[in-house]
């Protein structure tokens, strides 16, 4: 019987992707081919004033996340909870991370990316967990 990895994830790794300085406008920071495994993700801003910079997850060309960090800190989502979105803050850096209760397949590619709104974001860093199949 083939190893299925029944037990966990297949060969688990970190990508990340690193926008500095942060301009306003669209950044792609992780880019993977498929077939694969979404786990989990972070990202993090330093600096920025409004706080509208959308962080947007895309799996096989469908959107599964796209909101502000300010939309975040106004929808109350700054605990952890089963919708798998939690912002974490401090004065200087914010962090958002997404991980829902399974693992998301996608067949052909993953893509995170932000769209800055805001001037003043320093940079913006993103890791991004995943799998095989």
């Amino acid at each position: 019987m083939p190893d299925r990895c029944l037990t966990g994830v297949c060969q688990p790794e970190r990508t990340q992707g690193l926008k500095a300085p942060a301009g306003q406008g669209e950044h792609l920071l992780v880019s993977l081919k498929g077939p694969g495994v979404f786990i989990a993700a972070q990202v993090t801003k330093q600096g920025g004033e409004s706080d509208l910079t959308f962080v947007d997850l895309d799996l096989d060309g469908k959107n599964v996340t796209n909101l502000s960090f300010a939309a975040a800190r106004n929808w109350g989502l700054t605990q952890q909870n089963p919708y798998g979105l939690v912002l974490l803050g401090s004065r200087a850096i914010d962090t958002l991370t997404i991980g829902f209760p399974v693992p998301l397949r996608f067949e052909r590619e993953l893509k995170l990316s932000v769209v800055v709104n805001e001037p003043g974001v320093v940079q913006v860093l993103a890791n991004v967990i995943h799998g095989a199949v």
